[in-house]
């Protein structure tokens, strides 16, 4: 019997889809590529399958999950299975530099940047050429989850940090990104939610904590500390009351930006997504990470009365794939 196939190597971020899928009584199974093999001469089993696999899987020890599902989505699509968020997805999930230039290519302004390969010394001799004295933002080009964004003063902050940067911060790719830094008017930056393509709902995220900005529950860790001059959160000053970390936007985003986004998603096959974007002082917005390996705050969720239902996260992708296994199964009939 066809159904849904979840591909992904992190088991941990499965139980809400897991409960979602269950409650609608949908077949479903999981695929877990943290390993494996497959037959490419082979057909692949009948169903809708769910692309999954994130950018940070590296962080888990899985540093090649990501080449694999390239190498099954190929397969899948060979031979004509459905597959939501495909090669192009992955393609953007694991490489913001590709991000960048697919969203300045649909009219979206993204943060100046700058990339680098090379060593130590080049690193800094690029943020010195752009940034001069200046503050910047270093990110790993294949991150995910904000992992390895940080904020410098200056050039020679970023040169301290390089000379002993932990292992586990090195990008995985081995492209390091110069960002500008986008002061936003408030420390918060906005994380806008589709499924099918379609805008669901926004969440305000409090960054002054922070820049680890995976919503799930096992991925809220405390923050770790940083000197003063460099910090882990490049959009401001600490809110003055402490407040949920993250909160549903009852107004959700402009309707302008959300026709944007979409036709942004839609020209590069990406189904489910969550974008991120930052708002200046002057009003101005810099969208800096699409995430099409998404996860939802079930705290923020409840608190605006969307758990449990087809308006949450993983309510609303398991209502759209299951749409999508019975117009496969009707397809096939």
């Amino acid at each position: 019997m066809s159904k849904i196939h979840v591909i992904h190597e992190n088991p941990e971020w499965l139980p809400p889809l897991a409960r979602a899928f269950d409650q609608r009584g949908l077949p479903w199974a999981e695929w877990n590529l943290s390993a494996g093999s497959f037959d490419l001469s082979q057909p692949p089993p009948e169903g809708v399958f769910y692309n999954r696999m994130s950018a940070s899987s590296h962080t888990r020890g899985h540093r090649y999950s990501a080449e694999l599902t390239a190498a099954v989505l190929a397969w899948l699509e060979r031979f004509g299975r459905r597959v939501v968020n495909g090669p192009r997805a992955l393609d953007l999930e694991i490489s913001k530099a590709r991000q960048y230039a697919a969203l300045e290519a649909a009219g979206i302004e993204v943060p100046g940047t700058v990339v680098v390969r090379g060593e130590a010394g080049d690193v800094v001799e690029a943020a010195r050429k752009r940034y001069g004295n200046g503050p910047l933002i270093l990110k790993p080009n294949r991150g995910g989850k904000g992992l390895g964004v940080r904020l410098f003063a200056d050039p020679d902050a970023l040169a301290g940090f390089l000379a002993e940067v932990p292992d586990d911060e090195l990008p995985a790719d081995g492209l390091w990104l110069l960002q500008d830094y986008i002061r936003a008017a408030r420390p918060f930056i906005t994380r806008a939610e589709f499924i099918g393509g379609r805008f669901l709902y926004a969440v305000e995220v409090d960054t002054s904590s922070g820049f680890e900005l995976c919503p799930a529950d096992v991925c809220e860790v405390p923050a770790p500390s940083a000197a003063v001059g460099d910090a882990f959160c490049p959009v401001g000053e600490a809110p003055a009351a402490a407040k949920p970390r993250f909160r549903v936007l009852p107004d959700g985003i402009e309707a302008n930006q959300r026709e944007r986004l979409e036709a942004f998603l839609a020209a590069n096959g990406v189904e489910v997504a969550g974008i991120e974007f930052i708002r200046t002082p002057e009003g101005k917005v810099f969208t800096y990470d699409v995430n099409t390996n998404t996860n939802y705050n079930p705290d923020a969720e409840a608190a605006a009365g969307l758990a449990g239902t087809d308006r949450s996260g993983p309510g609303a992708i398991a209502t759209f794939l299951g749409r999508e296994l019975a117009l496969t199964r009707r397809a096939a009939a």
